[in-house]
């Protein structure tokens, strides 16, 4: 099977799984829990997360899966031998329980360590962002490109912060600095869509540590829509760098060096 028919594929599955959590939000009374005590969990990230590991095992019964629900074993991603899909049914849960639109299914395929497809459905908006690895990126079928800005001050970028509260000190001091030295800061709430809207140009820089389903995805798409990915911490050695969810820096190209800089600093 071709990439474009992975991208095809994957965008049927976020499509269906969009259309089950927004009638799960709009119908029913949402059911939430909390994982690892912090984390807000809804019925329908499980509900999104079985339809589209359902889907994925029936077409590719030899592929694994790496999903925040039902697989967040995070060691697959060091396992470049077999083909691994990158998920997250509903990435902004908890914009999701409070009924913002910001809310993203993200869907990522990775081969020998290098994410080749990448998917970020916003039902809520009705955006459907995808790339192919060499092939641009697109939004609602029309090509995206980034900013292209140069100058800190003049940069808006978005981060987040962690449920849990007990190491918030360094990214306050990140925070600080960029407060500083760019326009200003957006907050949205969903990883995936805070790195789309860089590849869109709505946004100029993003800057966080997540996990490898909440950012997959959306980061191909950035650099296929011509931002600069990368990070302003060391990545470990032979883990792939497409996957190393720590210290992430995604921006226009010619602020990369100087916000590397000004992050890696703080």
């Amino acid at each position: 099977m071709s990439l474009t028919e992975i991208a095809d594929f994957a965008e049927q599955i976020a499509r269906e799984a969009g259309e089950l959590i927004v009638r799960e939000r709009e119908e029913n009374r949402l059911r939430t829990d909390y994982k690892a005590q912090t984390e807000l969990v809804t019925h329908a990230d499980v509900m999104a997360d079985e339809l589209i590991a359902k889907a994925i095992r029936t077409r590719f019964p030899d592929h694994r899966i790496l999903s925040e629900e039902a697989s967040p074993d995070k060691s697959q991603a060091e396992n470049l031998d077999t083909p691994l899909w990158i998920v997250d049914p509903i990435d902004g849960t908890v914009n999701y329980a409070y009924g913002h639109p910001q809310v993203a299914v993200s869907i990522a395929f990775a081969d020998r360590g290098a994410v080749q497809v990448g998917l970020v459905h916003a039902p809520f908006a009705g955006e459907t962002f995808r790339a192919v690895l060499g092939q641009g990126a697109t939004l609602n079928g029309e090509a995206i490109h980034n900013s292209e800005a140069d100058t800190p001050r003049e940069a808006l970028f978005a981060t987040g912060f962690p449920y849990g509260k007990d190491e918030l000190a360094p990214l306050i001091r990140r925070l600080d600095v960029m407060l500083h030295h760019c326009r200003d800061l957006r907050r949205i709430g969903s990883a995936a869509l805070d790195i789309c809207w860089v590849a869109a140009g709505r946004l100029d820089a993003y800057y966080e540590t997540v996990s490898p389903w909440d950012f997959a995805a959306a980061r191909v798409i950035a650099l296929e829509a011509g931002a600069r990915c990368g990070h302003f911490s060391p990545v470990p050695a032979g883990y792939p760098e497409d996957l190393w969810p720590k210290d992430l820096l995604i921006c226009a190209p010619a602020l990369f060096d100087r916000l590397q800089d000004l992050l890696g600093n703080a």
